[in-house]
């Protein structure tokens, strides 16, 4: 029912609106289509950029990982090549040399430590001793060194407690450690080379990183323990849940992940020499509200390039039907009767023809007319003149027979008079070939007859005359506009024959008003 009142309001538009609305229609697909098109576009592209750009910040934490790690552990190949290898401790300390070397790298480097494979604490930097009743061969990082004599050993964060004395005690470190061969006099035996590397400084290299839209970095160990956590805090209360498990067994690459009803996309990138992962996470609400804003935008062109378009359509549709307006103008004129009326055709080609065809219609149109008028017109002059010749004849044969009479009867004034009113009667009936004549010829012409008829039939005639006289000379110029005032030949004389017979035997009074 809508549908079908929009399509009758629609056939009773002007063909401007409508040439407007299906263009604005046109246009609004078009951008629409373009809009989506390119929204499309524009989002996959943001969002592989934004993975190709975390995936670049991924890549240079991990080599800054690795460049901090392979520093700690040329510190460690010094301490075991350059010091431990080459020193024998039944008869020296090498105190001074991991102190000098200490020194070197105390920014990154909490603790320096010997120890037998019994625990024994052979040498430390700054530390003085361990603490009493500390067993050092309970500890993980102690057990798996000698486990697996021939790899570096790196452990996970945790406060160190196993020193005393030294102002460095109860620190968060992460402990390197590796299996190492002391020299004491002639035999040779197995010990622990540790270093404890500050926690803080490997945070550092996490401080200020941002993937932004909401994401973060953190890091765990091969197994999912996690190393660093901007929320560790959060998790370790267990406000904030994070799936490290599970990612620590996703190989290198970027994954979209579920956590929580939450959906985010996950970088995961490998650090070397440890099996560490360096992990990057971007919540997917943040990618949406780079799309929002996309979308935002696209809309914004849409309604640019629709307000534009609509400039342009109406421009375009007012040029091309302009001329079509004009041309209707003309063509309503022409309705009205004005066949003169100059049709206006401009535009395209096809309205220019449909001008000048209805141009040339209307022309022909009035040359016709004219020719019926003219036509009509000769006509009407020909039935006059025919009427003219039948009755004169009769007329004359009538009133020559009354003036005879009137001879022969000696009654010479009434045929004076009755012969001047024939002449002055056929002198107004020629009009000198003219077949219109003014209202007082006519009024004279019916006079004469009516005196000759007076004389024939001997009758009275009583024929009161009232007329203004400002009608009987109205001067008029040509035939079409001068019926009013002027009237052909004869024509009163014809109604009198109608009404002068009806009385002329009995008698009566004949009025004319003029």
């Amino acid at each position: 029912m809508l549908f079908e009142k929009q399509r009758i309001k629609l056939q009773k538009a002007s063909i401007r609106y409508i040439i407007f609305i299906y263009f604005t229609l046109t246009a609004l697909a078009a951008s629409i289509f373009i809009g989506i098109s390119l929204y499309s576009r524009l989002s996959g592209q943001m969002s592989a950029t934004i993975r190709e750009e975390n995936q670049i910040l991924i890549n240079q934490i991990t080599r800054s990982m690795e460049d901090y790690l392979r520093t700690v552990m040329k510190l460690s190949d010094s301490l075991y090549y350059g010091v431990v290898k080459n020193a024998d401790l039944a008869s020296g300390s090498i105190g001074s040399e991991m102190t000098l070397l200490y020194d070197n790298n105390k920014d990154n480097v909490e603790n320096i430590a010997l120890l037998s494979k019994e625990g024994k604490l052979l040498e430390a930097v700054p530390a003085a001793r361990l603490k009493t009743n500390v067993d050092v061969t309970g500890e993980n990082w102690f057990t798996s060194t000698l486990e697996k004599t021939e790899n570096m050993h790196f452990s996970t964060p945790h406060v160190q407690y196993i020193f005393d004395g030294s102002e460095n005690q109860y620190r968060w470190v992460i402990s390197l450690s590796r299996a190492v061969e002391i020299t004491r006099g002639p035999s040779t035996d197995q010990g622990v080379l540790l270093i404890d590397i500050r926690y803080s400084s490997l945070e550092q290299l996490f401080d200020g990183v941002n993937l932004g839209n909401g994401g973060y970095v953190y890091l765990i160990s091969s197994s999912g323990e996690i190393i660093y956590h901007p929320q560790a805090q959060l998790i370790d209360s267990g406000i904030v849940r994070e799936n490290n498990l599970e990612v620590s067994g996703l190989r290198d690459g970027n994954y979209r992940q579920t956590v929580d009803g939450e959906e985010r996309t996950v970088t995961v990138k490998t650090v070397g020499y440890t099996g560490w992962k360096v992990v990057g996470v971007t919540p997917l609400d943040g990618v949406s509200l780079n799309n929002i804003k996309t979308k935002l935008l696209v809309i914004f062109m849409i309604a640019f390039v629709l307000f534009i378009m609509t400039i342009i359509n109406s421009y375009i549709s007012s040029r091309i039907t302009d001329p079509i307006k004009e041309l209707e103008k003309s063509v309503n004129e022409i309705e009205a009767g004005n066949l003169e009326t100059e049709v206006r055709s401009g535009g395209s080609y096809e309205i220019q023809h449909l001008g000048n065809s209805i141009q040339n219609m209307a022309r022909q149109i009035r040359r016709l007319m004219d020719d019926i008028v003219a036509e009509h017109e000769s006509k009407r002059k020909s039935e006059f003149d025919t009427l003219q010749a039948q009755i004169n004849p009769h007329f004359l044969y009538n009133t020559l027979d009354i003036i005879v009479w009137m001879i022969e009867n000696e009654n010479l004034t009434d045929a004076v008079r009755v012969v001047t009113a024939l002449a002055r009667f056929f002198r107004i009936s020629l009009s000198r070939g003219k077949s219109i004549i003014t209202v007082r010829d006519e009024l004279e012409h019916v006079r004469n007859y009516l005196m000759i008829q007076h004389m024939r039939y001997k009758i009275s005639l009583l024929i009161p005359w009232r007329q203004r006289m400002r009608s009987l000379t109205w001067p008029v110029s040509s035939l079409s506009s001068s019926r009013w005032w002027k009237m052909p030949s004869i024509t009163a004389w014809n109604l009198w024959t109608g009404t002068g017979k009806s009385v002329s035997g009995h008698g009566g009074r004949i009025r004319i008003y003029l």
